[in-house]
């Protein structure tokens, strides 16, 4: 059973993306105007396999489902 605990940059590095908490800000300062009122996963910036990881992780209710979570809160506020 994997105990790891998942963080924002652990997602980051899992959505193949520059992990370095900066690095992070900057992305999100980046997109958060482009989501608009859309789901998350329908983000225009994200690659087909990235929607597809973030949609299966809110839709299935997985390890990672908090961590998205607050990512979307973070690009949504």
């Amino acid at each position: 059973m994997d105990t790891s605990i998942h963080n924002m940059q652990g997602l980051f590095q899992q959505l193949g993306l520059p992990s370095e908490p900066q690095q992070i800000e900057q992305f999100i300062r980046q997109h958060r105007c482009e989501t608009g009122l859309d789901p998350l996963e329908g983000a225009p910036f994200w690659s087909p396999s990235q929607a597809h990881f973030i949609q299966e992780a809110l839709y299935q209710d997985s390890d990672w489902t908090e961590v998205v979570d607050e990512l979307n809160c973070r690009l949504h506020q």
